[in-house]
């Protein structure tokens, strides 16, 4: 009989990230491996971090036994979303950002081969992922939808558990963690609202001037610049990768890659050799609207694809979503004339900001909130993002994120066989798209007379989420998920 974990915790109350904690712009946007943020980097994180415990008391080398119990949704759609998968991987020590992505269908064949697990690749356990990773669909605990526990023997001890929440976006919480006061990063302008954020503007600074004097409490400036040009470099890396990718996505629903044909027909015969030519070839071709908006959805789809087959992507601020913001800052540097580092630089700084907003007031996960926390909020921060670059006022860009939260309110989660394909990687377009519109209209319009503020869309997104049935919270129970009929292959 296993550990069953019960949590005195009141969801609705108590969920909410408490105030004044300290989000950097290198925790909204991770470098990792798709295809989801909350199934797949965050327990991946987990397992990382369960074996560093470890690793600190010396017990890694006495473990001989450990099962894995899944729980919500990631026992739900975890198959598809490769929990199972991210779990092997960090119980053996891969660190997400680095790993070859090429390696990993070989190393998870040679563990089910020989149900031998090398925990952190030092000490080998006996272990069978068919039986020792439990997918338990009918269980879930109260703190959050996705629940990991580890189950773990040692040599001469009992078991002990260790239980995890992914609670979107990467990040994870311990159990232990729970009711913590959290260490706080003393930061020159605390926020937590977007009336904050606002009122800190008003001294003169720029959204984006704000958030890199907020970063200095971490490191250098010239160090937080160089990390954020590294994070756009993965982006477009993922974006050129995901263009020149054919064929169909993983996973048994037989999803054909898009991004592919789409990039071939729009750049016709022109010839090019990296990512720098084929930009300036996509300028070259014109800036007919129906042109423009074919290659935002281009962008769009090549990074959810990718993201689908386990590449190399950003949370921005999820996996699931992690299309619409390099898609947005890729139409600015492609048809707005924008290609400054500097440009690159304020557009993900101001993004950032946004999203910890979001994150701090509602949720960036699907499983608590439906798709609006995921595609929602990061249409939301492209909004704000191009708006500042566009020569929008500080209300503008808010008033920009503002609009495009609330045309995705009430968006639910409801993949097609737990996989992140269909309907998410179109829904990463349609994101995109509503970012620019939702700019071009903040733009044209003055804050004075906006009826609905930030905070105030943001309040209405959580209460939605709280609302929202369970079924349309990346269970698969609903919506398309059990509409469209399927024959996925056992997994």
């Amino acid at each position: 009989m296993f550990l069953k974990l019960y949590l005195s915790l009141n969801l609705s109350n108590n969920f909410a990230i408490m105030p004044h904690e300290s989000i950097s712009v290198f925790d909204m946007f991770k470098i990792g491996v798709g295809p989801s943020s909350s199934h797949t980097l965050g327990p991946w994180r987990a397992a990382l971090k369960l074996l560093e415990g470890f690793k600190a008391q010396n017990q890694l080398n006495t473990i001989s036994n450990i099962t894995v119990l899944l729980y919500g949704s990631l026992a739900k759609t975890g198959k598809g979303h490769g929990t199972d998968t991210a779990i092997l991987l960090g119980l053996m020590g891969k660190d997400p950002v680095s790993i070859e992505i090429d390696s990993i269908i070989n190393t998870i064949e040679t563990i089910q081969q020989s149900n031998k697990l090398c925990l952190n690749n030092s000490h080998t356990i006996d272990f069978n992922p068919s039986v020792q990773i439990q997918f338990l669909t009918t269980e879930s605990l109260p703190f959050h939808p996705n629940a990991v526990s580890f189950l773990v023997n040692f040599n001469a001890s009992n078991a002990i558990c260790e239980t995890f929440y992914s609670v979107g976006g990467g990040f994870i919480v311990q159990e232990h963690e729970i009711n913590q006061k959290k260490s706080q990063i003393d930061l020159p302008f605390p926020i937590n609202t977007a009336a904050d954020l606002l009122h800190w503007c008003m001294q003169g600074l720029s959204i984006s001037e704000v958030v890199l004097e907020n970063e200095s409490a971490w490191r250098q400036e010239s160090q937080t610049k160089n990390g954020v040009i590294n994070i756009w470099n993965t982006m477009k890396d993922c974006i050129y990768r995901g263009c020149h990718t054919q064929g169909e996505l993983p996973g048994g629903l037989q999803v054909r890659r898009r991004a592919f044909d789409l990039n071939k027909k729009l750049i016709k015969n022109q010839s090019y050799h990296d990512f720098d030519s084929w930009l300036l070839c996509i300028k070259n071709g014109g800036h007919d609207f129906n042109y423009i908006l074919d290659w935002v959805s281009c962008f769009a789809l090549a990074v959810n694809e990718e993201n689908a087959s386990f590449g190399r992507v950003v949370t921005a601020p999820t996996n699931g979503a992690a299309g619409v913001i390099p898609a947005v800052l890729l139409y600015f540097i492609a048809f707005c004339n924008g290609n400054s580092p500097e440009q690159i630089i304020r557009f993900l700084l101001t993004a950032s900001e946004v999203g910890s907003i979001f994150k701090k007031g509602a949720t960036i996960s699907a499983a608590m909130g439906g798709c609006q926390a995921e595609i929602g909020v990061s249409s939301a921060m492209a909004a704000a993002a191009l708006t500042e670059l566009m020569g929008g006022s500080q209300r503008q860009s808010l008033m920009a994120a503002e609009i495009a939260m609330e045309h995705h309110l009430g968006l639910t989660c409801d993949p097609i066989g737990g996989l992140v394909q269909v309907p998410c990687i179109e829904r990463n377009t349609m994101g995109a798209i509503k970012a620019i519109t939702a700019s071009q209209l903040a733009l044209q319009s003055s804050p004075d007379f906006a009826k609905v503020s930030l905070d105030k869309v943001i309040k209405t997104m959580w209460e939605t989420a709280l609302d929202m049935n369970s079924k349309y919270k990346e269970t698969s129970d609903g919506g398309l998920a059990i509409n469209i009929p399927i024959s996925l292959p056992e997994c």
